[in-house]
């Protein structure tokens, strides 16, 4: 059942193990790479309290005790909640075990090492006009060899992903979802899964997936040369009241 109620809660996928990033941070979880002086992390939850959400959980695994001692169990007006990954469960069983501490029937989901700007509630309205089971909040990119495309329909539903290095311009995954929790019924707690391959690519024909491109800020730090942009980006407007 979709409602048009403000959505609040929110879960921050938060258990990478920055294997790309060792260079750059050391051996800390990748949400804690530093950035001008702060947490990656802490620019995420602004931008979550700038958009009116009042419940993270986090999505942790590798070292998580540095992002508790870091963060607590509160930031700003926000509740922050652990959920802890005792083995990798990869994306999909860490959002699945993350979903049982959740008391809404809808949540946006983020990955813990991208910030897209995009206005959450713009995502939410196409959800509930489409009766979407996942929306993704989408990027242009005009030269892509990191990501795969993603492709719509005439009515923005999702018809498929294309695989990496595949295809140049388009659209790519923001690493931003608004989810109904039902959508992951089919997968038990604890289960190892992908949410971009098991789920989202897999499920594609049978559920209502759309998409919603949108013209914002958008940095995925996971490479060192990205990192480093991003590092720069912050003393820019738009950013610089997320620092």
């Amino acid at each position: 059942m979709h409602k048009s109620k403000k959505i609040v809660e929110a879960i921050i996928l938060a258990g990478g193990l920055g294997t790309r990033l060792r260079s750059e941070i050391g051996e800390f979880p990748k949400p804690l790479a530093p950035t001008r002086g702060v947490p990656f992390l802490q620019i995420l939850l602004n931008y979550l309290h700038s958009n009116g959400i009042k419940r993270v959980i986090l999505a942790v695994g590798y070292k998580w005790e540095l992002i508790e001692a870091a963060f607590g169990t509160r930031y700003k007006e926000m509740d922050l909640i652990y959920s802890v990954e005792d083995k990798a469960l990869g994306t999909g069983g860490a959002l699945k075990l993350a979903l049982e501490k959740t008391n809404e029937e809808q949540i946006y989901v983020l990955n813990g090492d991208t910030l897209f700007t995009i206005p959450l509630a713009d995502l939410s309205a196409i959800h509930t006009s489409k009766k979407s089971a996942c929306s993704i909040a989408l990027y242009h990119m005009t030269h892509n060899t990191r990501y795969g495309n993603v492709l719509l329909d005439g009515d923005q539903r999702i018809r498929n992903f294309s695989e990496k290095g595949e295809a140049a311009a388009g659209y790519i995954n923001g690493g931003i979802y608004l989810l109904q929790k039902a959508a992951l019924d089919t997968f038990k707690t604890g289960d190892v899964f992908s949410f971009e391959t098991d789920f989202l690519t897999k499920k594609t024909s049978e559920l209502n997936l759309y998409g919603q491109p949108f013209k914002a800020y958008f940095k995925d730090i996971g490479v060192p040369e990205d990192y480093h942009q991003f590092e720069k980006d912050l003393n820019q407007e738009p950013l610089k009241h997320l620092h």
